[in-house]
């Protein structure tokens, strides 16, 4: 039986477009002293496929179908949690920063009960046919051909706007706020500083007890 998180983790989401950026911009905040940054990859790389989770999760990974998203909320759940007991994770300090779930509206409602979302940065990519370059350009820079098909990319889109873009009506518009994408990494993190840097000073005057 599986320990109930009573805590809500304080927690700025990051989210955008495939190819947005949001795995750049988390990076580089996970290693800003007073952020903990945490992908959704990351957690089923982090996986003991000898648990029963993990091999719960392998039947469906071998079959080629999608993790369900109980699974995959109780699979962050339990990577939480060990990241806290080990201290790696700091709830008193650190804001956590999401990145790659909320995948859906689902998802969001499941985790609604572990997290206090203090803002949504929503990274926003005006010029789709920009963002298709970018990701092919990416995709050959680091030797992933398949990545580069455009057919895929556009699919990836599709995906994004029918199911996770519908996730940033879950959240009060008071809370999210759109960052130009399309910049050099450098400037849209200056933009991303400007808006977290205050959540961060507010955090610290009122950690969590």
């Amino acid at each position: 039986m599986s320990t109930v998180t009573t805590r809500k983790y304080k927690t700025i989401l990051l989210f955008g477009a495939p190819g947005a950026g949001k795995g750049t911009q988390g990076k580089i905040l996970g290693k800003v002293p007073g952020f903990y940054h945490l992908a959704c990859g990351d957690v089923f790389r982090s996986l003991d496929m000898a648990s029963d989770l993990g091999k719960e999760f392998m039947a469906y990974s071998s079959r080629g179908e999608l993790v369900p998203d109980e699974l995959t909320i109780e699979m962050w759940r339990q990577n939480m949690h060990a990241q806290t007991v080990l201290s790696i994770y700091k709830p008193n300090v650190d804001l956590l920063v999401l990145d790659g779930i909320p995948r859906n509206v689902n998802q969001a409602k499941h985790l609604d009960e572990h997290l206090e979302v203090l803002a949504v940065l929503h990274l926003v990519c005006p010029d789709l046919e920009a963002m298709i370059t970018r990701m092919r350009r990416r995709a050959l820079k680091e030797n992933r051909i398949d990545d580069a098909d455009e057919k895929v990319i556009r699919k990836r889109f599709e995906v994004y706007e029918k199911e996770t873009r519908p996730v940033l009506n879950f959240y009060p518009r008071s809370i999210v706020r759109d960052v130009n994408a399309m910049g050099s990494p450098a400037e849209v993190l200056q933009h991303v500083l400007e808006m977290i840097v205050p959540i961060q000073n507010e955090h610290f005057r009122n950690p969590l007890s």
